[in-house]
Formats: structure tokens, sequence, C-alpha cells
């Protein structure tokens, strides 16, 4: 299995609305890609002090890597990768991605 993982650091003036609004792009990408799994989305509760401005981040796993390669490609998630770093503080400068081979 494959957990990608995304962390973000939203501009200040992008509305809760717009963040739920991307979290269900995400999401409606999930009947489109077989082998994806559930997007979990959330804003930062760490009480460390590691997270480097980053604000909020997300999760999907995909059962394989060809499932993620599938995601990646796909035109629906171009445009909500699109549409995540336009809100963003900085841009893609404001974006990390790691994916995880989970046993």
């Amino acid at each position: 299995m494959i957990r990608h993982c995304v962390f973000v650091r939203f501009r200040n003036d992008v509305a809760i609305a717009e963040r739920a609004a991307i979290h269900g792009d995400l999401e409606a990408l999930r009947p489109m890609i077989d082998g994806m799994g559930k997007v979990e989305f959330s804003a930062n509760t760490s009480p460390e002090p590691f997270a480097r401005g980053f604000t909020h981040g997300f999760t999907i796993d995909f059962r394989d890597a060809a499932a993620r390669d599938a995601y990646l490609e796909h035109e629906a998630h171009q445009r909500a990768g699109a549409r995540l770093v336009a809100a963003l503080e900085g841009g893609t400068d404001r974006l990390i991605v790691c994916d995880l081979e989970i046993a």
C-alpha cells in the first residue's frame, strides 16, 4: 500500500468553505481511480514546534503504486491540484508531498 501524504499552508484569505471544496474535489476522485482509498484531510494539531508553517494536510491510501500513478496522471487530479496550489501561500513553495510504502 502507498500512503500519499500532502502538507500545505493555505493563504489566510482562503475560506473554510474553499478548503472543504478542495477536499471534496479530491474525494470525488475515488470512484474514478481503481485502488484509491479515502481522503483524510485535517488542520495540523501537533503541539510540537516543527510544522514550519504548514497548517493543513491530507493523506490518501492507494492499493499500490499503479493506483497512485493513475491518480497522479488523471486530469481531474490535475484540476484539483491546480485549485489546491492556487489556495496556498506561495504556491508550490508551501506544498510537501511524501509517499510512504506501508506493509
